[in-house]
C-alpha cells in the first residue's frame, strides 16, 4: 500500500509532459490529406491515426525496436542486464536497453544521456504505461521519431517523401521508414538512398527468416526499386484550410467535406480561365460546389491563385463580403409566388418609375412596357424586381435572407430599401451559393458543410449541416411550387445572359443558373444548379476595380459551365417535376390575369390554387360613346339612341404614359359629354388613379435662381383622363393635357404641388425648395 501511495504521490508531483504539439492537417472526405501546416515549432509532424498503423508497420517497428514490446511494463529487465553485460565487458554492439516506451520518454524530454538521465527515462516509461495503452504507446512513438531536417512523425514521412499515407504504403516503404529513426541524419531519403536501400534490404531479409511476413511478399519487396526524395507537404484548398484551422484552433486532424477530385479539376479550371481574363482587366476569380443532398461543400476555390501577391491572392473570396448584383432576384419572385401576388404569365410595367426618389434603370437602359414575370426574371429587368419588392415589403424579404443565413443583411436590414433586390446589400458567394440550393431543393434552406463528424467518410446523404459553415436557422423558405416555377424560368435558355457561342453548344449543361453585376461593373456572379449540385462563380477584382468586360454573362457564366460539364457530366439527367400543390388555369394573354369578359385570347398558366389572385382581367374597357366617336357618355347622360359601346384599352396609368412617350398606340377615352351636369363620383365611376411623377415627394431640391432653373411637373393618369390642372400652394397654375410636360419656377421654402383630373380625382405632394 505504502508503495501504491508512493507511486500516486510522485505521478501527481511530477506530470507528464504536455502532449505533442502537431501540424494541423485537413482532410479530403475520403481521408486523404488535402492540407498541411508546420506545428507552432516549425516542424512537420503529422498525427498518425491508430487506423493508419497497419500490422506490417507494427510488425516491422516492434520486431526491430522492441520485440518484447507486448510484455513488459515499460522497462524490460532482461535488455538491461544484457546491455549491462555489453557495456561493461564491451562484448558485441554498446545497447542502451531502450524500449519502445522509453524512447517515448526520451522523444517527449529530450535529455543528455547520462546514466542518470537514464534512469529517469525508466521511471517516465513506467509512467507511460500506466497511463496509457501499449496501442497508445506505439502511437506517440510513430508521431515523435524523427527522419532528418523538421520532419517527425511515420505520417509526415510518408506524405513528405512518398505521398502516400502510411497506410498506403508497400512493405518496401513500410520497413524504409522503421530502419531510418535510428539514424536520421545518416540515412537520408533522396541524399543516402543507396545506403537506405541496402539497410532496408538487410532488414527485409532478416524478416523474411523469421518469416515474419510471406515468402512472395518479401521477394517482391526486396525487388521494388527506391526512388524517393523529398515532396512539398499537399497544398490543395488552401483558403478553406485556413478557415478552419482558424476556427478549429488546436485541432491536430480536421476533417472536411471536400472532395480531392473536384477540388483539383475546380482550381485548375479556375487559374487557367482568369489567366485568360488578364488582359481585359480581370485577376480573381471564387467558387463553390455544394452537393445538394447533403449541403457539403465539395470544392472551395477562394481565389485564383493563393500565392499570387499582386491580385491580394490569399483573399477569400468565398468569404468576401461583395454586392450581389441581379443574383437576388429569382429569391424575391419565389416569395411573390407564395404571397400569390404573381405567377409567371402575370404581366408587369417596366416602364420608368420613381419610387419615392429611387429611379431604377434596366441594365440595357431600355423598357419593354409590360412584361411577363417569367421574361422579367430571365432578361433581369430591374423596374419590374423593384415593384415587386414594393408590393412584398423590404422587411419580408430581407427577414428570409436573414433566415437564409446573410449576416451583413441581418446586421443592416434597418437601412436597406428597395435598392437591396439590385445588389444594395452585402453578401458573399458563400450566402448566395447556399440560397440557390435551397432553391434546388424544393425550397428547403440548410446551412453548408465545411467538416464532417470524426468517422464519417464520405459524408452521409442523410446528415443535417453538421460541422463547420454558414448559418441560418434552415427550414422551409419557400415551397416547393414557388421553387419549381422559379427553377423552370431559370432554365430557359432563350435569354440574354446565355454566354456567346453557347447557343447551340452540346457543351451547355441542363442547369437553372442566374448571372449577376454589380453597380460599376465590380462584381461578376453566376449561380447554377440541377439536382445534384449547386455551383457559385464569383469574377472580379479584389481591390474592387470595376472593369467594363465584368459582367454576369459575359466573364462568369462560361466558368461555371465549364465546371459543371467537368465535375457533373456524368450526373444523371434528372429534373424538379412540378409539385402536387400546382395546377394549370387559363388567363388572358394580355395581362396574365383571370381572363374578364373581354379576353378572347388566352394561354395556360400555373398558378398556386387558394394562394394565387383571382383577380379578373380589365385590360379593355367599354364605354358609351357618340356615334362619331367624338365624346363618351356616363350612365346617367346617355341619350335613348344615337350611342354605340366601344372598348378601348385600360392600361396602368404609367404604362399608357409610356406608350404615348413612346410614340406606341395608346388611345383615350374621348372627352366626356360636356352638357352632362351631373357630379361625377370617381370612386363610383372607377378608373385609375392619378399619381404625379414629377417632382418626387418629400424631396428637396436645390435651385440656381440666376440660370432661373424651372421645375418639371408630369402626371400619370387613365385612358379616360383628357385634362389635368396643375396647382402651387392652393394656387391655380394653369391646365395642361394628361400627357403634357409642364415648367414652372417654384418658391423657396415648402411647396405643396397638388393635381386634379377633369374626372375629380386629385393628389398632393410636399416638397423643399432651396436657393443657390
Amino acid at each position: 500500500m505504502a508503495v501504491v501511495l508512493l507511486a500516486f504521490a510522485l505521478d501527481r508531483l511530477f506530470p507528464l509532459p504536455p502532449t505533442p504539439q502537431y501540424s494541423p492537417v485537413v482532410l479530403a472526405a475520403d481521408g486523404t490529406v488535402l492540407h498541411a501546416f508546420l506545428n507552432p515549432t516549425q516542424k512537420w509532424r503529422m498525427k498518425t491515426e491508430l487506423s493508419e498503423i497497419t500490422p506490417a508497420l507494427q510488425a516491422a517497428i516492434i520486431n526491430k525496436e522492441d520485440r518484447y514490446f507486448r510484455f513488459h511494463c515499460g522497462v524490460n529487465p532482461f535488455a538491461i542486464l544484457q546491455a549491462a553485460g555489453r557495456n561493461i565487458f564491451r562484448h558485441g554492439r554498446t545497447t542502451g536497453a531502450s524500449t519502445i516506451t522509453m524512447q517515448v520518454a526520451r522523444l517527449l524530454e529530450p535529455k543528455e544521456r547520462t546514466f542518470s538521465n537514464k534512469l529517469l527515462e525508466m521511471l517516465r516509461a513506467l509512467q507511460l504505461e500506466a497511463h496509457y495503452s501499449k496501442a497508445e504507446i506505439l502511437q506517440l512513438y510513430l508521431n515523435l521519431v524523427p527522419y532528418g531536417s523538421n520532419i517527425e512523425g511515420v505520417k509526415s514521412a510518408a506524405l513528405l517523401y512518398f505521398q502516400q499515407p502510411p497506410d498506403y504504403l508497400s512493405l518496401a516503404q513500410t520497413v524504409t521508414l522503421a530502419i531510418i529513426p535510428n539514424q536520421p541524419r545518416g540515412l537520408v531519403l533522396g541524399k543516402n538512398n543507396a545506403t537506405i536501400l541496402a539497410e532496408r534490404n538487410r532488414w527485409l531479409r532478416r524478416f523474411g527468416a523469421q518469416q515474419l511476413f510471406a515468402a512472395q511478399d518479401i521477394a517482391d519487396a526486396l525487388a521494388e526499386p527506391l526512388d524517393a526524395h523529398r515532396h512539398a507537404a499537399p497544398t490543395l484548398a488552401p483558403h478553406l484550410a485556413r478557415r478552419l484551422v482558424t476556427q478549429l484552433p488546436g485541432q491536430a486532424i480536421i476533417r472536411s467535406t471536400l472532395r480531392r477530385g473536384p477540388q483539383t479539376q475546380a482550381e485548375d479550371l479556375t487559374r487557367n480561365y482568369v489567366r485568360r481574363l488578364h488582359e481585359l482587366g480581370i485577376s480573381q476569380a471564387a467558387v463553390l460546389v455544394v452537393n445538394n443532398r447533403t449541403r457539403a461543400v465539395e470544392a472551395y476555390v477562394g481565389s485564383a491563385d493563393f500565392g499570387e501577391v499582386a491580385s491580394a491572392g490569399q483573399v477569400d473570396g468565398v468569404r468576401a463580403i461583395r454586392s450581389p448584383g441581379s443574383t437576388l432576384k429569382p429569391f424575391l419572385y419565389a416569395l411573390a409566388v407564395d404571397r400569390g401576388l404573381v405567377t409567371p404569365k402575370l404581366k408587369l410595367p417596366d416602364v420608368p418609375t420613381n419610387f419615392s426618389g429611387f429611379r431604377p434603370e434596366n441594365f440595357d437602359k431600355s423598357f419593354s412596357g409590360e412584361v411577363t414575370v417569367e421574361r422579367a426574371l430571365t432578361y433581369s429587368l430591374n423596374i419590374p424586381s423593384v415593384r415587386l419588392l414594393a408590393e412584398l415589403g423590404v422587411g419580408t424579404f430581407t427577414e428570409k435572407l436573414r433566415d437564409a443565413g446573410f449576416r451583413r443583411v441581418a446586421q443592416d436590414a434597418p437601412r436597406l430599401g428597395l435598392s437591396t433586390v439590385l445588389g444594395g446589400c452585402g453578401t458573399t458567394l458563400e450566402e448566395l451559393t447556399g440560397l440557390y440550393a435551397a432553391l434546388a431543393d424544393e425550397g428547403r434552406y440548410q446551412a453548408v458543410r465545411l467538416t464532417s463528424p470524426p468517422g464519417a467518410s464520405p459524408p452521409n446523404p442523410l446528415s443535417c449541416g453538421e460541422g463547420v459553415g454558414g448559418g441560418g436557422s434552415g427550414g422551409q423558405l419557400v415551397s416547393p411550387a414557388a421553387a419549381f416555377l422559379i427553377t423552370e424560368m431559370l432554365a430557359q435558355r432563350t435569354r440574354p445572359d446565355l454566354p456567346v457561342g453557347y447557343e447551340n453548344s452540346r457543351h451547355l449543361p441542363k442547369i437553372a443558373w442566374k448571372t449577376g453585376t454589380s453597380y460599376g461593373r465590380r462584381d461578376a456572379w453566376s449561380i447554377g444548379y440541377n439536382r445534384d449540385y449547386t455551383i457559385g462563380v464569383w469574377v472580379g477584382n479584389f481591390s474592387g476595380e470595376g472593369s467594363p468586360a465584368l459582367t454576369g454573362a459575359d466573364v462568369a457564366s462560361p466558368l461555371l459551365f465549364d465546371l459543371f460539364n467537368s465535375l457533373a457530366y456524368n450526373s444523371p439527367n434528372r429534373w424538379a417535376a412540378p409539385p402536387a400543390s400546382l395546377d394549370f388555369r387559363l388567363v388572358c394573354a394580355e395581362s396574365g390575369l383571370v381572363p374578364g369578359e373581354h379576353c378572347p385570347n388566352q394561354l395556360i398558366d400555373y398558378y398556386l390554387p387558394g394562394t394565387s389572385s383571382a383577380r379578373h382581367c380589365e385590360h379593355q374597357k367599354e364605354a358609351l360613346v357618340s356615334a362619331d366617336g367624338t365624346i363618351s357618355y356616363c350612365r346617367a347622360c346617355v341619350p335613348a339612341s344615337g350611342f354605340r359601346r366601344q372598348l378601348f384599352a385600360n392600361p396602368l396609368p404609367e404604362v399608357l404614359a409610356f406608350r404615348e412617350s413612346q410614340g406606341l398606340p395608346a388611345t383615350r377615352l374621348p372627352p366626356h359629354n360636356p352638357a352632362c351636369r351631373l357630379v361625377r363620383n370617381p370612386d363610383e365611376e372607377g378608373g385609375a388613379a392619378l399619381a404625379i411623377t414629377s417632382p418626387v415627394a418629400n424631396a428637396e431640391y436645390l435651385l440656381n435662381r440666376r440660370e432661373k432653373q424651372q421645375l418639371l411637373l408630369s402626371c400619370a393618369a387613365g385612358s379616360e383622363v383628357r385634362q389635368v390642372f396643375w396647382y402651387v400652394n392652393d394656387r391655380f397654375l394653369r391646365a395642361a393635357s394628361a400627357t403634357e410636360r409642364v415648367f414652372f419656377q417654384p418658391p423657396s421654402g415648402s411647396v405643396k404641388i397638388s393635381c386634379a383630373d377633369d374626372h375629380g380625382r386629385n393628389v398632393d405632394i410636399h416638397l423643399q425648395i432651396a436657393e443657390l
